[in-house]
């Protein structure tokens, strides 16, 4: 598994999002991109996690960034989740794990004594030049950023 770094540059990667258009880190070269890996569309904690970013959407975009959500979930889950839940941008499918993997975030998960691969829950920022600037791995799903921005220091 790989295990990225702050500072490090961040995989590049090209996925296809909920309207089949193919979106890439390289598209958003010149902002801050908040890159959010989750488990799956429609579930508690996902959707308390996506709703946070999009409440406070505007806010974000004021301060540079851009979002992404990623999972393995296909286009039409993430169509059906965005559109029910009013998501103002883009949830990437990645549904072979190919950008999870790059990011170190697919990996063992323990239910109930149960051992599965999964999503393992982590927000990556990176900054205008794909370096990664933090990483987030015990992400706080109800309030996620105030999270992110705590731990970049801004107010």
């Amino acid at each position: 598994m790989t295990q990225l770094k702050e500072g490090a540059k961040a995989p590049l990667f090209k996925g296809k999002d909920q309207d089949g258009k193919w979106v890439g880190l390289e598209d958003f070269k010149g902002k801050k991109v908040v890159l959010y890996f989750y488990p799956k569309d429609d579930t508690p904690g996902c959707t308390a996690e996506a709703c946070n970013l999009r409440d406070n959407y505007d806010y974000l975009l004021e301060k540079g960034f851009a979002i992404i959500g990623i999972s393995p979930d296909d286009e039409k889950s993430h169509a059906k989740f965005r559109a029910k839940f009013e998501l103002p941008f883009s949830l990437i499918a990645d549904p072979e794990a190919k950008i999870l993997n790059a990011y170190g975030v697919w990996g063992e998960k323990n239910m109930y004594g149960k051992k599965y691969m999964g999503v393992l829950r982590t927000t990556f920022v990176v900054d205008e030049s794909g370096n990664i600037l933090k990483i987030i791995s015990k992400v706080n799903t109800g309030d996620h950023t105030r999270q992110i921005l705590e731990e970049l220091g801004i107010n």
